[in-house]
């Protein structure tokens, strides 16, 4: 084979390997950018504030250190919603009848049908669950889309290399001349 054969199908490989790799990194690029919006718009539709700073309500130990960063804030991001998630909700939940379980606070409701205090307990536990349940399904789909920017940033710059590698090899086949090998014959001889 040609060497200048060779070398058009390596260059050709990489300038193809080069397109897909933008490609790549481009929708890479729109999911992750398509998840923060999506994550920032349904949240913010909740209009969901944290406590302020100084409230009684981040005083806890279980909390404080988690929310007062975000004291005062509307919750709109993935990291927020987990935050509100895990050291708001869930503690509170957790301090409730049956560690704030549906499942269980629902079996003892189910157990004494007129006991109205365990029914608003239900009520209240499916409530809480179901809205941690739901920001961490937000916090969830964020990090898909921090994973996604990551990967489209790679995939960019594995493409600028690819680019790189394909220029040199373009000039490396205008250099090399029409009648060499590849590989290079031997010659039959050794060298003692």
């Amino acid at each position: 084979m040609r060497r200048r054969t060779f070398d058009l199908i390596v260059t050709a490989g990489g300038a193809t390997l080069m397109v897909v790799l933008v490609i790549a990194g481009s929708l890479l690029m729109w999911g992750a950018s398509f998840a923060n919006s999506n994550v920032h718009n349904q949240l913010a539709q909740q209009q969901i504030v944290f406590p302020p700073k100084g409230s009684p309500a981040l005083a806890s130990p279980e909390i404080g250190p988690y929310l007062n960063q975000y004291a005062g804030e509307p919750l709109t991001t993935g990291a927020q919603a987990e935050a509100y998630a895990n050291h708001f909700i869930a503690v509170h939940l957790s301090e409730m009848p049956f560690g704030g379980v549906y499942a269980k606070v629902s079996t003892a409701s189910r157990a004494n049908p007129t006991n109205a205090t365990l029914a608003a307990e239900v009520q209240t536990s499916f409530q809480g669950t179901t809205l941690r349940g739901l920001l961490l399904e937000a916090y969830g789909f964020s990090e898909f889309g921090l994973i996604a920017l990551y990967a489209g940033i790679a995939a960019f710059i594995l493409g600028g290399i690819m680019l790189v590698l394909t220029l040199l090899g373009l000039l490396h086949f205008r250099r090399v001349p029409e009648d060499q090998e590849f590989p290079r014959p031997h010659n039959g001889t050794t060298s003692a």
